[in-house]
């Protein structure tokens, strides 16, 4: 049986609707709150089905010379059109995307993980530095 790591997915967000999109400013100052987006299909529009959706997007910084990643948050995308009527017949969707606030004392490396419910995990990092 292999690691969970190597059933984690990559790729260019340009080509492909799954992979997390990190944005966020390349450098921060040390200590200061920047905001943070994460969003699933940036350029290539993903699903948001009953059949067809993201669940959750976590965000982790590895601080640089650190051991282990931190966890910043997880967000649950729970509204995906369901309804006692049928698939896609309820009244709300829920977006697949997430703003939140972070501060840093140490340069380091953001890391998005996402699920899909049909093709799986997707990751993408961004590097921030310190002014």
């Amino acid at each position: 049986m292999s690691a969970i790591g190597e059933r984690i997915q990559d790729a260019d967000w340009k080509q492909e609707k799954h992979v997390p999109v990190i944005e966020c400013p390349d450098q921060v100052q040390a200590g200061e709150m920047f905001e943070v987006t994460v969003t699933i299909g940036k350029e290539v529009a993903h699903p948001n089905t009953t059949e067809h959706h993201i669940r959750w997007i976590e965000l982790f910084f590895h601080p640089e010379g650190g051991k282990f990643p931190h966890e910043v948050g997880r967000y649950e995308a729970l509204a995906h059109g369901e309804s006692t009527e049928g698939p896609n017949e309820g009244p709300l969707y829920a977006h697949h995307g997430v703003t939140l606030k972070m501060k840093t004392a140490r340069p380091g490396t953001l890391l998005a993980l996402a699920s899909c419910n049909i093709h799986g995990l997707w990751e993408s990092v961004k590097e921030i530095k310190l002014r």
